[in-house]
């Protein structure tokens, strides 16, 4: 009997929670430092997330057997590299591995020495720099697009999609407000790829390695792919999102070289390892690595997991895993985002939150908290910028995401914001 800490606090680490407690071999589960939803079903730690130092004490003082880390600042700043270190069993990449998303240079570097498919680019040190590149021409003339990402990491807010020369140059000189002045010291400028956008995330430890259903994720805040972007508005999984071709080419032109390249430049990787693909006329390239779980793709992933989840964590935290005993229901799941009023950039928080004991009963759904506290009076309120989750399954796509919907209507609060249009659009 286990006794599990994930670390997080977001509708990711609620969905982890989750699916650790249906497990039989755990008996407790930690989570660091959580929120309120997550309360119900772990034990809340009043340890953020990147202070690694007191994670390590808390893991040894109350033996615990498993670390599961949730969100990419940590793993960039090397906890996985300190629990083992003090002995602690942990999944996650080291931060030399967590280099391919903590920094989007490197990982552009790498596929580029691994002849991994990728869009065209060039890493600016500068804004003058990044401004001149555009000069030179390399991505064409004035009205062709180009996208524009900060180096670092910026909770997903650090890219732009910029339809021409000027507005490159306006995210260019925007990006250090918006992204963050250190995530964006450095200046990464690719072509603008075209096609269809998919998720394919998997369980991966050395070069073994276990794929997830493939999921199409929403970033715009709004309708039709407008406004700008977030850490993701909505998700559904679907297996028909990609041919068995397709999964052919991702295995051999992208996994498998990805998963060697580490292994030849010392950095084996374990742990869960996150693919944003552009499927185009020439095939499936990269846009990112992740070096874990989604948000909100976990929460619509997890719910299709057969196989015991702290299983496959044990296997990935020895840096074993058997590929072929992670199993997945054949259904569909969807994910839809209820979000605060002024969400990106300025979200209002203490909005009490009415309806999600409504919500709850409808069959097939789950309710992830993303961004909650406890109220004066022991309500929910809002207390970040994504709010909830509502994730439901169903045998088809289409009845997934009408029974999403049908519960996200149910919840409310002033000012709440949603997209109709998850699932719609693949």
């Amino acid at each position: 009997m286990m006794k599990i800490l994930v670390v997080g606090g977001g509708g990711r680490e609620h969905a982890i929670c989750h699916r650790f407690r249906q497990s039989q071999s755990v008996r407790e589960v930690y989570c660091a430092n959580g929120n309120a939803g997550i309360s119900g079903i772990a034990t809340i730690v009043s340890i953020n997330p990147n202070q690694t130092a007191e994670l390590v004490t808390f893991a040894r003082q109350k033996s615990v057997d498993l670390t599961f880390i949730g969100g990419e600042n940590p793993l960039a700043g090397g906890v996985v590299d300190s629990f083992r270190a003090a002995g602690l069993a942990i999944v996650g990449p080291t931060r030399l591995a967590a280099r391919l998303e903590s920094s989007k240079g490197f990982a552009k570097d790498f596929m580029n020495r691994h002849r991994i498919p990728t869009a065209r680019y060039r890493v600016a040190d500068s804004a003058i720099e990044a401004a001149e590149i555009l000069d030179s021409g390399y991505f064409g003339g004035e009205e062709l697009p180009v996208v524009v990402k900060a180096d670092g990491l910026a909770a997903g807010k650090g890219v732009v999609v910029a339809e021409n020369r000027q507005e490159a140059l306006a995210a260019i000189q925007e990006l250090a407000a918006v992204a963050g002045r250190e995530a964006a010291g450095r200046i990464v400028l690719e072509e603008r790829l075209v096609g269809r956008e998919v998720s394919l995330i998997l369980f991966a430890a050395g070069e073994k390695y276990a794929l997830m259903p493939p999921t199409r994720d929403y970033k715009r805040l709004l309708d039709n792919d407008r406004g700008p972007n977030t850490g993701g508005m909505g998700t559904f999984t679907d297996d028909d999102l990609l041919s068995d071709d397709e999964i052919f080419k991702i295995r051999t032109q992208i996994i498998e070289p990805t998963l060697s390249g580490c292994v030849e430049e010392n950095f084996p990787f374990s742990g869960v390892l996150f693919l944003g693909l552009m499927i185009t006329a020439d095939g499936p390239k990269v846009l990112e690595y992740n070096v874990r779980f989604g948000d909100p793709e976990t929460q619509s992933i997890l719910v299709r997991l057969e196989t015991d989840l702290a299983e496959i964590a044990a296997q990935l935290a020895s840096g074993t895993l058997e590929a072929s005993e992670v199993r997945w229901r054949k259904h569909s799941s969807a994910t839809v985002i209820l979000a605060a009023e002024g969400y990106p950039r300025n979200p209002r928080l203490g909005d009490p939150i009415i309806g999600l004991e409504e919500a709850a009963k409808v069959p097939d759904v789950k309710l992830f908290h993303s961004g909650t506290a406890f109220g004066p009076g022991g309500e929910f309120v809002t207390a970040g910028g994504r709010v909830i989750g509502v994730t439901a399954t169903d045998a088809t796509r289409r009845k997934a995401i009408e029974r999403a919907y049908s519960a996200a209507r149910l919840i409310d609060w002033p000012g709440r914001q949603m997209r109709s249009d998850i699932g719609r659009a693949v």
